[in-house]
């Protein structure tokens, strides 16, 4: 990321629009404090901006560098524990399962 005061921004826009058409992020500065920021926009399929997207995989993947968000492989995403569900059983349902499974072991 890089970081630019708003004088800096302002007399070297046109380099720094590069620099986000390329991929990167302008946090925009006041006094060192964070104002604004300079996000690339998605594009949709026929090459177009999207109005109010941003690469989400690219975001997702800084979170999930941070330590934020950890990504599952594919498969039920209703099994968060490791534990498959019953074919065709809902949320409700399995949370009423879950919970009785530790009504019974005292986990209660």
């Amino acid at each position: 990321m890089i970081r630019a005061t708003i004088s800096e921004v302002k007399d070297g826009m046109s380099a720094y629009l590069r620099r986000v058409k390329a991929g990167e992020t302008v946090l925009v500065t006041e006094r060192r404090t964070p104002i604004a920021r300079i996000v690339p926009v998605g594009l949709d399929a026929e090459g177009g901006i999207k109005a109010d997207s941003v690469d989400k995989d690219a975001k997702l993947a800084r979170l999930e560098q941070a330590g934020i968000v950890v990504r599952r492989s594919a498969g039920n995403p209703l099994d968060v524990l490791g534990q498959p569900l019953r074919s065709g059983a809902g949320v409700l349902e399995a949370l009423l399962d879950e919970r009785l499974e530790e009504s019974r072991e005292g986990d209660r």
